[in-house]
């Protein structure tokens, strides 16, 4: 097998179909919504708060986590629903692994919420 020249006009395309992936996922996913309405939400605590660079940093890390773990978790529910359209026990297992990994991040996402924002909570009562 040839190994294919590099081009940048393949390169430019990939981010194309990279950025309509994302598209896809805030447009017709469900769960990815409500994710985004979190983000959204934690960004404007982010702001009301005033909180520093570094838990900026963790928390762009969590949002950009979940909103890719539910990516992976979509496209594998997509493609074992494309396999096979029947009811099948490792396609259930498979759906079920990627959901879990999904809210295993999630819970990590939570908990650092809580570490940045609750300190800043009880400091106003």
């Amino acid at each position: 097998m040839e190994k294919s020249k590099f081009s940048w006009k393949k390169r430019g395309e990939s981010f194309k179909y990279a950025f309509a992936g994302i598209g896809r996922l805030i447009s017709h996913e469900h769960n990815a919504w409500i994710h985004c309405v979190v983000a959204v939400s934690v960004i404007i605590a982010g702001f009301v708060f005033s909180i520093s660079a570094n838990e900026w940093l963790a928390i762009i890390v969590c949002i950009g986590g979940v909103l890719a773990a539910e990516g992976f978790n979509s496209a594998i529910e997509a493609l074992a629903d494309r396999v096979n359209s029947e009811y099948d026990e490792a396609v259930k297992h498979t759906k079920d692994l990627a959901a879990g990994a999904v809210l295993l991040f999630v819970f990590a996402a939570v908990a650092v919420g809580l570490i940045v924002f609750l300190p800043k909570i009880i400091l106003m009562f």
